[in-house]
């Protein structure tokens, strides 16, 4: 399929509708008040926001043109309940639909965060785990999902989902390129300097080893 751009409130519907499935199943499918609940809760969320129902409705629109969310099909239920229908459009594994999910909930994240933040949708045995999950979908065709330029003094880098409603998630391969520049001359700053102290304790391990030899003689 092409590549696709959502609104920053069809992002944070569909990712609430993907998080719910999987961590309140008794309530999902989820009624447009509660969705719009789920979208706008304070935990587990960055930014937090406030939809009005009239914005969540526009959003499920958007997200049923797509084909990604929509109404129940053959309920009986007296009230509308809406789920979300990636599993028809990208036949996502667990771990790949948990880390979108995150990814869409709370903005650009590491592998360190992704896997304690995604624990209640699927538990990732270690981060080259969630590397491999967050690899799967990069490769996709349109990717979903890359790594950002390392920021300096950043232990790891940060993922990025690309179906939209992120600012993170416009940042142009120039700037993501400059920004590797300026990380490489850091970490070869960085490990020039690891190395030198790595010689310096060397150094001081012999001459500590010198005077207890000396000692005891």
């Amino acid at each position: 399929m092409d590549a696709v751009k959502l609104k920053a409130e069809e992002a944070r519907v569909l990712g609430a509708l993907l998080e719910k499935e999987a961590t309140t199943p008794e309530y999902y499918p989820l009624s447009l008040n509660a969705l719009m609940n789920a979208c706008n809760q304070k935990s587990s969320r960055d930014p937090v926001t406030a939809l009005a129902e009239d914005e969540v409705r526009q959003a499920l629109h958007g997200l049923e043109r797509l084909g990604f969310a929509g109404a129940v099909r053959g309920s009986e239920s007296r009230v509308a309940k809406y789920e979300h229908r990636l599993a028809e459009v990208f036949n996502f594994r667990r771990d790949e639909s948990a880390l979108l999910c995150c990814l869409m909930l709370r903005g650009a994240q590491t592998p360190g965060e992704l896997r304690t933040r995604t624990e209640r949708i699927f538990a990732f045995e270690d981060t080259e785990a969630v590397l491999a999950g967050l690899q799967k979908l990069s490769v996709r065709e349109p990717a979903l999902v890359r790594q950002m330029a390392r920021q300096p003094g950043s232990r790891e880098a940060r993922w990025v989902q690309l179906l939209g409603g992120s600012d993170e998630s416009e940042t142009s391969a120039g700037e993501a390129r400059e920004a590797d520049i300026r990380v490489s001359a850091s970490s070869s700053l960085a490990a020039r300097v690891a190395q030198l102290e790595e010689e310096v304790a060397r150094l001081r391990e012999q001459v500590e080893v010198l005077q207890t030899t000396r000692e005891i003689e």
